[in-house]
């Protein structure tokens, strides 16, 4: 039977590329590594590493172990995390990141239920690109996401994708532009007005609006890029350009812009909920839970609402 020590040892030779490179990541001698390799490839009956002057690779065998093992380390881990951060604090702990739109419509009242159960949450606020890193380097075990409809997100099949909601991307007008009065502006009608985008230009409903403009024959061109919708909707108020903002970012529309679809298909962005395939903990699964019921109102909530 093989442990956890032999699963280490074929990950450490697939990285460095040699047995004694392997040794040194590990703190072993190497014979030790030695002797761990072979009670792995005993274990399987067959060749798992091809040993050669110039280092170490994997044999197909090997590769197609690698996966499993790599698995089986990362769950391991996992398991260690959480069981220590419940021995420390006493109750079951969860790391959870939010982007600040979601952070202040879904994310508050899903918390709130986990809190009253006594699952402590630790939050981290941040941008689509900083959540999906922190995902990858485990630093949290889910994450509130959004992407465009179809987007081929950046996380690989360790990964699951929940979706939870869609969110329509809404013109911002100033109450003075010619087209404030109509109750949906067709994109065509604004192909000479400048644009407030967000700071790159693969932020999802960028890409969706270019994605539409190009459709009228047209781009759009930015007078500004921010991803403070504050800042946004201020901007717009002033005349100096229009905006495409999400709906959940209109909370609190201001007095002198309008808010308007636009004409023809809807635009959305898609809000869900990404997590380690191996995070199997019931306070993950609660949160889950508490986000689809919240994103389920907000649904309602708008379609009571109508279209703006």
């Amino acid at each position: 039977m093989f442990d956890i020590r032999h699963l280490q040892v074929l990950r450490a030779i697939a990285r460095e590329g040699s047995l004694a490179a392997a040794a040194r990541a590990l703190h072993h001698s190497h014979p030790t590594i030695s002797h761990h390799l072979g009670t792995l490839e005993a274990h399987f009956d067959a060749q798992l590493v091809y040993r050669g002057p110039r280092g170490a690779v994997l044999t197909d065998v090997g590769e197609a172990l690698l996966p499993h093992a790599e698995a089986v380390l990362e769950r391991m881990l996992l398991a260690e995390q959480e069981t220590r951060a419940m021995v420390v604090q006493g109750s079951a702990a969860l790391r959870v990141g939010t982007f600040p739109t979601a952070g202040a419509l879904l994310m508050p009242p899903a918390v709130k239920r986990l809190h009253q159960a006594g699952v402590q949450v630790s939050l981290t606020e941040g941008e689509l690109p900083a959540l999906l890193e922190k995902l990858r380097s485990r630093e949290l075990h889910l994450s509130l996401i959004f992407s465009q409809p179809g987007d081929q997100l950046d996380l690989n099949e360790e990964f699951i994708v929940h979706p939870l909601l869609e969110d329509p991307l809404l013109l911002v007008l100033p109450a003075d532009h010619p087209h404030a009065s109509r109750q949906r502006v067709p994109l065509d009608a604004l192909r000479y007005d400048k644009w407030i985008g967000g700071t790159t230009d693969s932020d999802p409903c960028d890409r969706l609006l270019s994605w539409a403009c190009a459709q009228h024959g047209f781009q759009p061109v930015h007078a500004m890029r921010t991803e403070d919708y504050a800042v946004m909707q201020g901007f717009v108020a002033a005349g100096i350009a229009i905006a495409m903002v999400p709906r959940l970012a209109l909370d609190s529309p201001r007095a002198d812009t309008v808010i308007r679809p636009v004409d023809g298909p809807p635009l959305a962005r898609q809000i869900s909920v990404a997590m380690l395939r191996t995070t199997a903990s019931a306070s993950a699964r609660q949160l889950l839970t508490a986000l689809r019921g919240e994103a389920a109102r907000i649904r309602s909530c708008w379609e009571a609402m109508g279209n703006v």
